[in-house]
């Protein structure tokens, strides 16, 4: 996104043209309704916890000081807000993360989907994206979200490390574990269908 469009866009909301704020849900939602599902683990409250953060959103707006991109502050709103939630369910964040090996290694797993088009390869593709998902769901909560932010928002490690309140270093080894974490489940599950 333009950062000069979200800035008309923004002065024209905050000018009066208070129906110019559809527009910047429309531009978002898909990010934040994919933090919130990533974080939030009962269905019937994504929703709302959608709406609250465009409502949030809507009345900060004049806060915004264009010192990061709009979506790293709106997606920072998300993330805020769904810890809000998590910590008033008290749902435990981060506990289950100090599984840290001292020597890790910076490399991880890459998936390329297959250009094939045949009916075949078509199923495996969409088996492996099911098998996917319901593997990065058994992820720990904040190795989730940065999966989500780095592969599909395709945010830097600053930016993510801007919304969840973290060191761009700490960002790089969750994300590394999260990757490692992913890729053994994936190693067992597929050699458990190999036996």
């Amino acid at each position: 996104m333009n950062p000069n469009d979200d800035k008309r866009l923004i002065d024209s909301i905050l000018g009066g043209e208070q129906a110019d704020f559809a527009i910047v849900i429309e531009r978002y939602q898909r990010l934040v309704a994919y933090l919130v599902a990533r974080m939030i683990p009962k269905v019937a409250d994504r929703d709302d916890l959608c709406q609250d953060i465009f409502i949030k959103v809507y009345r900060h707006l004049g806060e915004f000081q264009f010192r990061s991109k709009f979506s790293t502050w709106i997606a920072t709103i998300a993330h805020n807000t769904c810890v809000n939630y998590l910590e008033k369910k008290r749902v435990s964040l981060y506990e289950d993360l100090q599984v840290a090996d001292e020597d890790e290694a910076s490399h991880g797993m890459e998936w390329i989907p297959s250009g094939d088009r045949s009916p075949l390869d078509r199923v495996e593709a969409h088996e492996l994206r099911v098998t996917l998902e319901r593997e990065i769901e058994r992820i720990p909560l904040p190795y989730r979200e940065i999966l989500a932010l780095f592969h599909l928002e395709e945010m830097s490690y600053e930016e993510i490390g801007t919304i969840m309140n973290l060191p761009e270093g700490t960002v790089k080894s969750y994300l590394f574990r999260a990757r490692r974490f992913l890729r053994d489940r994936l190693l067992a599950l597929y050699q458990m269908e190999a036996v």
